[in-house]
């Protein structure tokens, strides 16, 4: 049973995150080990092992990147994101170290700001491209922006950290 399965929903990238979230919940409610307390040892692992791939599948599924490398993997193609694989794409490598260049300069913490607002809109837009690449069955595409995204997250992250640092004067 694959994640989209295991909670009730059609496979594909564009998830509702309030449908996965009423399935996801439904679903914990009537699988928790809790309700399995006073029933047979087996039926208290299985219990416990269902709600484990239930969790699994949630957190699969409510994060673009792992949903698309998910969906990719599905399709029989591998995602890049996965096990550390470095990009091919010597423009995206290019973007990438540009774009940590500018977070290591930056001095100040509004700068640090527009670095991750801009980073924020790539994510949003690298999201809508991989939703139209899905939509068109491109996976080879979908697999350039799954990498695309794996870094601008990445990136998002990395100044979200600088900024709070910043602001608390640690750096």
């Amino acid at each position: 049973m694959d994640h989209f399965q295991r909670l009730g929903l059609m496979p594909g990238f564009d998830v509702d995150q309030g449908e996965l979230e009423r399935h996801y919940f439904g679903f914990q409610r009537r699988l928790h080990p809790d309700r399995f307390a006073a029933r047979s040892a087996k039926e208290k692992l299985m219990s416990q092992q269902q709600a484990m791939a239930l969790n699994e599948a949630y957190e699969t599924l409510k994060d673009p990147l792992k949903r698309a490398a998910y969906l990719l993997k599905l399709k029989g193609r591998k995602a890049d994101a996965e096990d550390g694989a470095k990009p091919a794409d010597s423009a995206l490598l290019m973007e990438q170290m540009e774009a940590r260049e500018a977070l290591m300069e930056a001095d100040s913490a509004e700068q640090v700001q527009a670095i991750l607002a801009r980073t924020e809109s790539d994510i949003a837009f690298a999201v809508d491209d991989l939703s139209q690449a899905f939509a068109a069955e491109c996976l080879e595409g979908a697999a350039k922006l799954v990498m695309r995204l794996k870094y601008l997250m990445r990136l998002s992250d990395e100044a979200r950290g600088r900024k709070s640092r910043m602001t608390r004067g640690t750096l």
